[in-house]
């Protein structure tokens, strides 16, 4: 495991001095920029209105937005192996994902900069991605994160009361916010749920969408500030992206989707000085030699369908915009 980009996020956090960090769900390849040497014909981010990259003055309308899912049988293989272990009881919630082949006439620097997002980043010749979903924010010794599990769009008959009523996905976030809170709970004490599954609405490009997350805090373990870096080792991969219990999830994950999930799902932090946000990569689009790809996917349960879960995967392949 690559160790060089933990340590230089401790060092520089030690020191006060701001920086972006970019961690691969993996946590092999993390990089570290100084805000000071970011140069933006490379780099763009955009953390809760903080960036160097400024919206579009140009309509945000998306010309060109066709999506070539991967084929329904893999996508049921892929479920059908979840589903195994689900009932063996090795895992009790699994974020299955795939990579949609997306065609679209505009540029993944375009797209960022017409996406409306809390966490937006693009790295040239690599990827573009505007989440919706905070990770952790770290202030004055205190620690919160915000679990994100459960989507609906509005156009759905009654769709606030339809979701947080759907047994499937009341189990799922209760899963991933215990999930959470174990994890907050190694670097941290008083761990407390403030917030339990409140919605956010969110316009896309498709259809507006409603989502459903929760808020747990707690006190920072003084070892863990400023070693941000050794923190950050301790608590990735995100739980929401990955699942319970983790490490076996993990396993699973990678058996099942055979693919490299690169820096999606892995996270984005910005440190200012002297308080840290960061937020978990989905809604991804990443450049490869064969085009471009938009890597999505859902939470799995012992209840979930697969047809359902299929159509969730391709409805949150999206650009958010106003």
């Amino acid at each position: 495991m690559s160790q060089s980009g933990f340590y230089q996020i401790n060092k520089l956090t030690a020191a006060r001095v701001p920086f972006i960090c970019l961690v691969d769900f993996d946590k092999q390849r993390p990089l570290v920029f100084p805000l000071e040497k970011i140069d933006s014909e490379q780099l763009l981010y955009q953390i809760n209105g903080v960036g160097n990259g400024t919206g579009s003055h140009e309509s945000p309308v998306l010309k060109k937005w066709e999506k070539i899912p991967v084929d329904r049988d893999r996508y049921r293989q892929a479920f059908d192996k979840v589903q195994k272990h689900l009932k063996y009881g090795d895992s009790f919630l699994l974020n299955l994902t795939f990579a949609t082949g997306l065609k679209t006439n505009h540029s993944l620097k375009e797209i960022f900069h017409i996406s409306r997002a809390k966490y937006k980043v693009w790295l040239d010749q690599a990827f573009v991605t505007f989440s919706p979903e905070p990770f952790i924010k770290i202030e004055k010794g205190q620690i919160s994160a915000y679990p994100m599990k459960g989507t609906i769009r509005t156009s759905e008959p009654d769709a606030e009361r339809a979701i947080l009523n759907n047994r499937k996905e009341s189990e799922e976030h209760l899963t991933i916010v215990d999930l959470i809170r174990n994890d907050l709970a190694m670097v941290a004490r008083d761990i407390r749920v403030e917030s339990y599954r409140y919605i956010e609405k969110v316009r896309t490009s498709q259809s507006d969408l409603l989502q459903v997350s929760s808020k747990i805090t707690g006190s920072l373990q003084q070892k863990y500030w400023p070693n941000l870096g050794d923190l950050l080792e301790t608590v990735l991969p995100a739980g929401s992206i990955s699942g319970a219990p983790k490490k076996k999830t993990v396993e699973i994950i990678k058996q099942a989707e055979g693919y490299d999930r690169g820096y999606f799902t892995g996270i984005v932090g910005l440190f200012d000085g002297e308080k840290f946000d960061s937020g978990v990569m989905i809604r991804f689009i990443e450049q490869t030699p064969s085009g471009l790809y938009y890597k999505s996917g859902g939470g799995i349960t012992i209840n979930s369908h697969w047809q359902q879960e299929y159509q969730e995967m391709i409805d949150k392949v999206y650009v958010p915009i106003v």
